[in-house]
């Protein structure tokens, strides 16, 4: 499915929440992804988007058909984990199966890579989401452990698994 992957802008908050706002997303995502999800959340975020800056974060949109549908980025950590990214990503549910994720994965940690020098880029899905961990793989992260109880979701102790992708392994 053709998409575009673009830095995001004002005008695509408007019509975001219509595609966040599911609970399907939300239970796979941190807490700090609010749900419900409405048009000051979607405001709030691309707002923040567009004031990062692009030496510590990487936000790109998801197009299809000219409307936003969902977001990735890599954002660069500090001290310690200075030369390390963590990848985030949430996709509307229709077009979920697509390959759009894992083809915007692979985009973004290209740019990440050439634009910063990091050694990786991790990602930790939970256990139990099996469409995540698949994109991540077919991305060519690694599996490099399951972290047993080690996040709270939903009122439950819950497994999360850390991925990484390592500069040397990123092909393009």
């Amino acid at each position: 499915m053709e998409f575009e992957l673009r830095p995001w802008r004002a005008e695509d908050a408007e019509g975001l929440e219509q595609y966040a706002d599911n609970e399907h997303i939300a239970r796979n995502l941190r807490d700090i992804f609010p749900s419900p999800y409405g048009r000051k959340d979607a405001q709030a975020y691309v707002e923040s988007c567009l004031r990062g800056d692009e030496r510590r974060q990487l936000c790109r949109a998801i197009v299809v058909d000219g409307r936003a549908v969902g977001s990735v980025g890599v954002f660069r950590g500090g001290d310690v984990y200075r030369c390390s990214g963590e990848l985030g990503y949430w996709l509307a549910e229709e077009h979920w199966g697509r390959g759009i994720m894992t083809a915007a994965v692979g985009r973004l940690c290209r740019e990440a890579f050439q634009r910063w020098d990091i050694a990786r880029i991790f990602a930790e899905p939970f256990a139990w989401n099996t469409g995540s961990r698949r994109v991540l793989e077919k991305a060519g992260f690694t599996l490099e452990g399951v972290m047993r109880q080690g996040a709270y979701k939903n009122g439950a102790l819950c497994d999360y698994c850390m991925y990484a992708l390592l500069r040397k392994e990123c092909v393009g």
